[in-house]
């Protein structure tokens, strides 16, 4: 180091605020708003240009706990912090967050402010479940396809024997039963899909290509009327990965994002981003799984339904009315198969799918830790 370089010198502080993967701001005595970082913006659904140098009571309630809890980290000069505080607007629906204020020290009456939406870790062991939800699947699949076809087989065989000789009105019965039948025999080979077990053929997948060729299918068939948006991290590396079941995956989302949107004004947002430290312990090793990229879908329909999200990657759980339920708990296998994770965010207006996927290295293997 030369000599008379102090260390920590050359680093502007402003930019690591910025960097940070949670919403921070800093608020003055008054109330106003010195600070935000793209996270805060991104979490507010505002810009820095136009909060900046404005009350914080612009983007929240005057009636929010926050504010009280901005007061008493000024009164005691340190850290307090709480949990499950509710924040909800106009722009961005309800939240429940853990808000964290501590005095900046100088000047003496400037706060910190730093929003916690839920801890990786949390969204880790969610995204277990979704994993122990899939493999239910494989196994009810494998059930039915013993268990349910073959009776179906000789049940149909049985029905086209009557229909051989019975009157005009019962022919409409025996009809009837080979078409439901059939309308069984085609769902239990949707759900036979889940007990493939061959070994995943990996390889090394340009993401955005993708994500190009699901939009292109969606833009010239379900989804010609919606608005697409893309903000992609061009400098991301390949996952690691089948290029075809990574297609039906992000096809899956952005269809039910499709169904989702508005008749009129719809959009659906497509992002990819590098996010660092976030790795999955793989089962029956001591190694972990690095996971940075994020690929996110999202909608600006009318949100998920409260009763059912603690379980919406389980099979058979749908809000279509013709739907099987089966979808997205496809979706949270292949991503499983992948060593990846899935989550989603959802609010009235604002529904966002978030899939984690290891990459490959210059091997084109899988990063570990």
């Amino acid at each position: 180091m030369p000599a008379g370089r102090r260390i920590g010198a050359d680093i502007d502080p402003t930019s690591i605020l910025a960097a940070l993967p949670d919403p921070v701001m800093v608020v003055d005595g008054e109330g106003l708003i010195r600070f935000i970082n793209l996270e805060a913006q991104e979490f507010f659904d505002v810009s820095a240009t136009r909060v900046l140098g404005t009350k914080l009571t612009e983007l929240i309630p005057e009636d929010s706990p926050v504010l009280a809890l901005l007061d008493q980290a000024r009164i005691t000069h340190a850290t307090v912090c709480e949990y499950g505080v509710s924040v909800e607007t106009a722009r961005i629906g309800p939240h429940s967050v853990t808000m964290q204020a501590a005095p900046l020290g100088d000047p003496p009456d400037f706060v910190v402010l730093t929003i916690h939406e839920r801890s990786i870790a949390r969204r880790i062991d969610k995204q277990l479940n979704h994993r122990g939800a899939a493999r239910s699947v494989v196994a009810m699949a494998a059930m039915l396809a013993h268990e349910v076809k073959n009776p179906l087989s000789g049940i149909r065989g049985a029905a086209q024997l009557l229909e051989e000789n019975a009157s005009e009105d019962d022919q409409i019965l025996t009809r009837l039963i080979c078409d439901e039948a059939d309308r069984i025999v085609a769902l239990v080979d949707r759900m036979e899909v889940f007990t493939d077990g061959r070994p995943l053929e990996r390889q090394a997948v340009n993401i955005h290509a993708v994500l190009e060729h699901v939009r292109r299918i969606a833009q010239t068939g379900f989804a010609r009327h919606i608005r697409f948006i893309e903000k992609y991290d061009p400098s991301l590396p390949p996952v690691l990965g089948s290029r075809d079941q990574l297609v039906q995956v992000f096809l899956n989302l952005v269809k039910n994002a499709a169904e989702a949107c508005p008749e009129q004004g719809g959009e659906i947002l497509l992002t990819t981003a590098y996010q660092h430290g976030v790795r999955l312990a793989v089962s029956g090793s001591d190694s972990r799984m690095q996971l940075p990229l994020l690929v996110c879908v999202g909608d600006n329909g009318p949100g998920i339904p409260e009763d059912i999200r603690a379980n919406l990657f389980d099979p058979f759980v749908t809000t279509k009315m013709n739907g099987t339920g089966l979808g997205l708990a496809l979706v949270a296998k292949i991503i499983g198969d992948h060593g990846g994770v899935i989550d989603f965010e959802s609010v009235p207006r604002r529904t966002i799918f978030k899939v984690s996927l290891p990459v490959t290295d210059k091997r084109g293997h899988g990063e570990g830790a």
